[in-house]
């Protein structure tokens, strides 16, 4: 007989399958790539990857060897690219998996070459695909558009190597008010007219993450990287109104686990932090922060529907449990708990959890740990 647990995230891929399309929609003629690294944005790297292709992604990307091998191992055989550069150690594997590999270091791309070469001494493979990645302003990783075309002659020279694209990443794309995205955009067209002119067979150039998909920049590139919207989410309050046809993949729910009466001045939780200033039912539900959930919930806005009503949290969130309180409404052990998702046509969303964390969505759903079962539906 096999456990089973009360807390479990819901993945509608019906849902992602119509994101893709309509970011496809918003991308045109464009590639759209699907960003499927961090298992997905804690969605689940393979089903999301296999329904992203499904409904018209090109290529898929990652960022780091073990999730391209994943991928491969999966047996898809679609382009999967690796967003920057990894370990020089990873170079054959990277090259035996047919990965996209990102680079902008002298280092890398000589392991990259060196990598290559063994191969195809060995079995004839096709040469490796490279694209070249342009810090242009974010200050993350990427050569300095002053030395790119060195870059690029570099691996464009070498015999086994093949400059494929070359790529920039947007530091502030989701704040449309931001002058610094068009001073990116600018620069990186700048640095491609450079290398055109010693790479004429470039196939592919691209800036655009999913905020900048959604406000159609990039529109002469090739493809688009589309993340967090892929997952329904949004990836920027400067955003939030294009994202409106997007549906959340993601739900989260529980149930309750113990059910007690507590009297006014009563203290919940490590610390007795929170004390009860009213008679109140509470309700604890079996997740915690080992699941995702910040222990510090209990002191933002963040509720938990439960009855059908938003329930605030009370008591620092343990690793494995959480107290919420239910008033004076009657609850019993087994009522269902949604933590984001919808609940007698009330919804709690996952930007809700976000805005009351200060935080990003991102971090919100990549925190749901791999002991939360995923259940797919919509295949």
């Amino acid at each position: 007989m096999l456990a089973t647990r009360a807390t479990r995230a819901t993945i509608d891929l019906a849902a992602l399958r119509h994101n893709v399309a309509v970011l496809a929609e918003q991308a045109g003629t464009l590639q759209l790539w699907a960003v499927v690294k961090a298992n997905a944005y804690g969605h689940g790297a393979v089903q999301c990857a296999q329904a992203a292709l499904a409904a018209g992604a090109h290529g898929l990307c990652v960022a780091l060897t073990q999730e391209a091998v994943e991928l491969r191992t999966a047996g898809i055989d679609a382009p999967i690219m690796v967003l920057s550069e990894q370990p020089v150690s990873d170079a054959p594997i990277l090259v035996a998996h047919r990965v996209v590999c990102v680079a902008y270091n002298e280092h890398y791309i000589a392991a990259l070459a060196s990598a290559a070469l063994a191969s195809a001494a060995a079995t004839q493979a096709e040469r490796t695909l490279v694209h070249l990645k342009i810090d242009t302003g974010m200050h993350r990783v990427g050569v300095t558009p002053a030395a790119a075309v060195a870059r690029a002659q570099m691996i464009a020279h070498s015999k086994h190597l093949v400059l494929d694209g070359v790529m920039t990443h947007l530091a502030t794309a989701d704040d449309p008010a931001h002058s610094a995205t068009m001073q990116q955009v600018a620069a990186f067209n700048d640095a491609v007219r450079d290398i055109r002119a010693v790479a004429p067979d470039l196939q592919h150039v691209h800036v655009a993450n999913s905020a900048a998909t959604l406000r159609a920049l990039g529109l002469d590139c090739t493809l688009v990287r589309a993340g967090i919207a892929l997952y329904g989410l949004q990836p920027g309050a400067g955003v939030a109104s294009l994202v409106a046809g997007l549906q959340p993949v993601m739900a989260l729910r529980s149930r309750v686990l113990h059910v007690q009466r507590l009297a006014a001045g009563q203290g919940v939780s490590y610390g007795l932090r929170s004390v009860l200033d009213r008679d109140s039912t509470i309700a604890t539900l079996p997740l915690g922060y080992a699941d995702g959930i910040a222990r510090r919930a209990w002191q933002t806005s963040a509720r938990v529907l439960v009855g059908g009503r938003a329930r605030r949290i009370v008591g620092v969130v343990t690793m494995d449990q959480m107290m919420v309180d239910c008033g004076d409404d009657a609850v019993a052990v087994g009522d269902e708990a949604v933590i984001f998702g919808t609940q007698s046509q009330q919804s709690i969303t996952v930007d809700d959890w976000a805005a009351a964390l200060d935080t990003i969505s991102y971090e919100v759903v990549c925190a749901i740990s791999p002991r939360v079962p995923r259940d797919f539906v919509g295949a």
